[in-house]
């Protein structure tokens, strides 16, 4: 080997070492390549599980709401339902309580129909009582009905039970009279005499800011009718609104003044009623015939 083959070869030995660090490059790149697909799919992976999660979680809360408003809904349903079975019971017992109050109102029925035949009845025995009267006295006169007092040409009921003063107007009306008027001397003796020292409403009042009787005549104040120092329009009663608007027979049998709603007993007044004596007897008859 001469020198110029031996430098040749050291000249090739040491190209070949100068070349190994470039080897060494190479292969670091090649690992870097070889792991960089890996690590970018799991990285990938990684963000899809991190989305998946996200969104099983958004899952899961919209299916919780969904379940609570299932369960609101069925809560609701069955709190229908059983305003549904409560609605029934109601029905069934106003069904109920219907049909009884048919039974009632056939019982009322009934005893209407029977409390007219007792009016029918009480005035047959009115008609009667009057012919007997008549015949007795051999008068032409009218007659009352049984306890009604006769004056003159009018009949008077003095009351047993007592009311408030709208309460005796409206019991008067009722029965074809109203409360007592007394517009002369004779028809002020005769109340006065037969009241005995018991207070009575009559028919007085000022209601309407002016004494008048009810059938709104005017009344005339007689001072000398009236016990001293009334009608004084006492508002201290202790009785509710309104002052005293109402007339009353007091014991000494003059006129006082009284809240309306004061419960006092009454005088009902009235015009006789006249009766055919032929009609009368043949009622008579008629009625022993039944």
């Amino acid at each position: 080997m001469t020198t110029t083959e031996y430098h040749d070869i050291e000249d090739d030995s040491s190209s070949f070492w100068n070349k190994e660090p470039v080897s060494v490059s190479l292969s670091a790149v090649s690992r870097f390549r070889r792991w960089l697909f890996p690590a970018l799919t799991a990285t990938f992976i990684l963000i899809l599980i991190i989305a998946l999660g996200a969104s099983n979680t958004k899952t899961s809360n919209r299916l919780w709401s969904v379940e609570k408003s299932v369960s609101n809904l069925t809560g609701s349903l069955s709190a229908a339902q059983q305003l549904t079975k409560d609605a029934a019971k109601d029905v069934h017992r106003l069904k109920f309580s219907v049909e009884s109050n048919k039974e009632q109102l056939g019982s009322v029925a009934e005893a209407l129909n029977q409390l007219a035949v007792v009016d029918s009845l009480s005035r047959t025995v009115a008609t009667l009582k009057c012919s007997l009267e008549r015949f007795i006295r051999n008068a032409v006169e009218g007659c009352c009905p049984l306890d009604w007092e006769m004056f003159g040409s009018s009949c008077y009921l003095f009351s047993r039970t007592s009311s408030s003063w709208h309460d005796a107007r409206d019991w008067c009306n009722g029965h074809e009279s109203h409360l007592v008027i007394l517009l002369t001397d004779e028809d002020w003796d005769f109340v006065i005499r037969h009241a005995a020292g018991t207070v009575y409403w009559v028919g007085l009042t000022d209601e309407k800011g002016e004494w008048e009787w009810v059938n709104n005549t005017p009344y005339i104040m007689n001072r000398r009718r009236w016990v001293p120092g009334q009608p004084d329009s006492w508002t201290e009663h202790g009785l509710g609104p309104g002052d005293e608007d109402c007339a009353h027979l007091y014991h000494s049998g003059r006129l006082n003044d009284l809240h309306c709603s004061t419960r006092l007993r009454f005088i009902c007044q009235k015009h006789e009623f006249i009766v055919n004596v032929s009609q009368s007897v043949q009622t008579d008859s008629i009625v022993f015939r039944e």
